[in-house]
């Protein structure tokens, strides 16, 4: 956030001026400001406290594909071949990802974990 205030606020400051005489594109923009970033945010921090790390891992691995599932249906925006290679090769590593313990060993749960 700050880097885009230091380096994209000074390109578009001078386009906005007009937004600030429109209080209903001022609320709009501080809408989406709060449901882009704020919102997400806490789910986050909701899920990462109440999820195991591998799952709360592997949402987040689906991002990217959600992102692009959503790109083609919404904004008809087509993936090249390398696009849709990336977000495979990322669900996949994560899906491969076998953590392992200190000593090489795969921790395993207890009743009390």
């Amino acid at each position: 956030m700050t880097a885009a205030i230091v380096f994209v606020m000074p390109i578009g400051f001078l386009q906005a001026l007009d937004a600030f005489g429109a209080p209903l594109l001022i609320l709009a923009g501080i809408g989406v400001g709060v449901c882009s970033s704020v919102i997400p945010y806490v789910c986050d921090q909701f899920a990462m406290s109440r999820l195991p790390r591998a799952s709360f891992a592997f949402l987040l691995a689906l991002l990217p594909a959600t992102a692009t599932v959503l790109g083609v249906a919404v904004l008809r925006q087509i993936p090249s071949a390398v696009d849709v290679l990336g977000v495979a090769l990322v669900m996949v590593g994560v899906a491969m990802h076998n953590p392992r313990g200190v000593d090489g060993v795969r921790p395993t749960r207890t009743k009390e974990s």
